[in-house]
């Protein structure tokens, strides 16, 4: 079964675009990578790729936690499986995500990414070699603040040379969050 559906990663639910219109993960992708752009240039000059890159990837990892958290939230019963699946249509809009779903159901989600327009999209702006932070590196962190119960295993991205993304969260056996109920690392 062919369907979209997206890698997570940033607080959208509120963004709006043109004619009041939500603004989709991958147009706030291309935002961010051109303010970003200048700014890892000048780091990389100045403090070399390394240290560049640890920079950037540091930042993007707090937000990332910090938008899952955004996101649960607002869930009214509690965050699980189900309404993070329901989430991905903010990661898919645009045409962004080719995805194959092998497994949705209460205790898995597991998906391979067939085609990326965040990738084709960073590497179209000269960011290949920061994609990976700025985009893949963001799903685990996400779903951390999401919902500590589930994990993520991933070995494969298609930003990093890979034919394909292989999403695999699993709920950890640990006690259901409930509706307003503080996770356990807030």
């Amino acid at each position: 079964m062919t369907q979209q559906h997206g890698a997570q990663g940033d607080s959208v639910a509120d963004e709006t675009g043109v004619n009041g219109e939500t603004l989709g993960i991958l147009a706030r992708r291309r935002i961010e990578a051109e303010i970003i752009k200048p700014i890892y240039e000048i780091l990389k000059r100045d403090f070399g790729a390394e240290r560049a890159q640890a920079v950037i990837a540091e930042g993007v990892r707090g937000a990332a936690v910090d938008a899952g958290r955004q996101f649960a939230a607002r869930e009214p019963n509690g965050t699980s499986i189900a309404s993070f699946v329901a989430l991905q249509v903010l990661w898919e809009k645009d045409d962004a995500l080719e995805v194959e779903t092998l497994r949705a159901d209460d205790e898995a989600y597991d998906y391979n990414v067939k085609r990326c327009a965040y990738a084709e999209m960073y590497h179209a702006m000269g960011l290949g070699e920061i994609g990976h932070l700025l985009s893949c590196a963001r799903d685990s962190e996400f779903i951390a603040g999401y919902d500590p119960r589930v994990e993520l295993t991933r070995t494969s991205t298609i930003m990093q040379g890979g034919k394909r993304c292989d999403f695999r969260y699993r709920m950890r056996d640990v006690k259901p969050a409930e509706p307003g109920e503080e996770h356990a690392d807030d």
